[in-house]
């Protein structure tokens, strides 16, 4: 069932910068000390990726392997995820930007390494993505999993949400499932989630070849 959520922000404040340029925003996110997470002992982890790229993937939060080494996606679903573009015939390093909605891991509970992103996490960081999103300036933003669709789109319901395309501001988005979702549900018959998500990759690499013209 898809929920809307309650957000303050709409994308169309993007056109009022206050970042000169990327590598000016990524500084001041490197040197943050008074975001929500800045007392949980873990660390800022931005983004990988090129900066030019036209394909933006938004990720949830880093865990134990991304707080290690500092970089998105670095973990068994980051793998599966650079996979997962490569069978589009997308290079990750070349043709894709990663980054995050919540840009430290959330510290765990119950003796689990880290925990989903609370709403106001979510909400502190909404304006760090958006000015992400101006920056790199993309033709299409990929959303890996719930959190990430409240981040940009104040929805939430994944299995609702995911394949469908939303044109904002000139920004194509979908929604996905978020690659850690498709290693706890390994099957790939027909209507699995990663036969969902191989449909929409291949919507992905369509609308990818029609904006950009190749």
């Amino acid at each position: 069932m898809m929920k809307k959520v309650a957000s303050p922000f709409d994308i169309a404040d993007l056109t009022e910068p206050k970042y000169a340029s990327l590598e000016e925003l990524l500084d001041e996110m490197k040197h943050m000390r008074d975001d929500p997470l800045a007392n949980a002992g873990t660390n800022v982890v931005i983004s990988r990726g090129n900066p030019q790229a036209r394909l933006l993937i938004i990720g949830e939060a880093p865990g134990s392997e991304e707080n290690i080494k500092g970089k998105p996606f670095v973990g068994s679903a980051g793998k599966l995820l650079d996979k997962i573009l490569q069978s589009a015939g997308f290079d990750p390093e070349a043709d894709v930007f990663i980054t995050n909605s919540v840009f430290r891991m959330p510290p765990g509970e119950a003796g689990k390494a880290f925990r989903k992103p609370t709403t106001a996490e979510i909400e502190y960081y909404r304006p760090y993505v958006f000015a992400i999103i101006r920056l790199i300036d993309p033709l299409i933003i990929l959303l890996t999993g719930n959190v990430a669709c409240q981040s940009v789109l104040g929805k939430t319901g994944i299995t609702t949400l995911r394949g469908k395309w939303t044109h904002l501001q000139d920004y194509w988005i979908m929604p996905i499932f978020h690659p850690s979702y498709l290693l706890r549900n390994p099957s790939r018959g027909p209507g699995s989630p990663k036969a969902q998500m191989q449909d929409d990759i291949r919507k992905v690499r369509k609308k990818y070849a029609e904006l950009i013209g190749k």
